[in-house]
């Protein structure tokens, strides 16, 4: 064999021998790795956090201390024939506004002389309408309709002195308002009493939490998670009844009953458990 094949074949015996030494550090290496990730499977499994998840609600029943009234005035043209030109007469709407006004300027005073403040008070703008006249005869095709105009203020008021709640309403009563859509009860602070509904609700989510835990014979940990499920809120209410006054004097009076208003509050509260 001549001098240069027997360096070519020493140089390839000495690179396969490195080959096959790469390939068995390789496995091993890699056998290691494996080995390192099956041993730290089980630790990070350890570190699953132990949690308890509590959710709890509170209802709080609040007497109102405050009521709003609506009530609408409203004037009236003649009817007239529709499509008539004097169906849209300046002169009678005009009329219909003053006497509008001079009604609302009256029911103002009324309510400040029944001791309800100025500031309480609220004067909705001017609206205007056409008004259909139904017919008597609904059968009678050929009565042509007719229409008239409409004008229409609101006002508002809100008492924080409910006592004064049957005068103000005999007051709107003898102004001869048109409508009165009813009293609506209300709280001057709602955010107190929604304080007291949540910090309730958290209590009861507390307690909870500690009757579960001393159960499940646990350690209660810190707090990680508060959510509110039900914000508190309410809805206003308004009762009245006509009752009968005393036997003797065989007259009757009206008695108005704001009940109470119900405020419900919900949260949900993630404990750890202490290992």
């Amino acid at each position: 064999m001549s001098h240069d094949a027997l360096i070519n074949r020493s140089a390839h015996s000495h690179a396969a021998s490195r080959g096959r030494s790469l390939a068995r550090n390789l496995g091993l290496g890699l056998a290691g790795v494996v080995a390192t990730i099956a041993l730290a499977t089980p630790a990070l499994a350890d570190k699953t956090p132990h949690q308890l998840h509590v959710q709890a609600n509170a209802t709080i029943d609040v007497a109102p201390d405050q009521a709003t009234l609506n009530a609408r005035l409203w004037e009236r043209t003649p009817a007239q024939v529709q499509g008539e030109e004097s169906s849209g007469d300046s002169d009678a709407i005009k009329e219909a506004r003053d006497r509008l006004e001079s009604r609302t300027g009256e029911l103002i005073r009324t309510l400040e002389n029944a001791g309800v403040d100025s500031k309480r008070i609220r004067a909705g703008s001017l609206s205007v309408r056409p008004d259909i006249v139904q017919s008597g005869n609904r059968g009678d095709d050929d009565t042509p309709p007719k229409v008239r105009t409409q004008v229409e203020r609101s006002v508002s008021l809100t008492l924080n002195d409910l006592d004064r709640l049957p005068r103000v309403l005999d007051a709107l009563t003898a102004a001869g308002v048109d409508s009165l859509d009813g009293v609506s009860y209300g709280l001057q602070d709602s955010d107190a009493a929604d304080d007291r509904a949540l910090k309730q609700a958290l209590e009861r989510a507390r307690q909870k939490a500690e009757m579960m835990a001393d159960t499940l014979d646990v350690d209660l940990g810190d707090v990680v998670n508060i959510e509110e499920t039900t914000a508190p809120r309410y809805q206003p209410q308004m009762m009245m009844r006509a009752a009968a006054a005393d036997s003797g004097s065989g007259s009757s009076a009206a008695e108005y009953r704001s009940g109470e208003i119900s405020i419900d509050a919900g949260v949900s509260v993630t404990w750890e458990i202490d290992d």
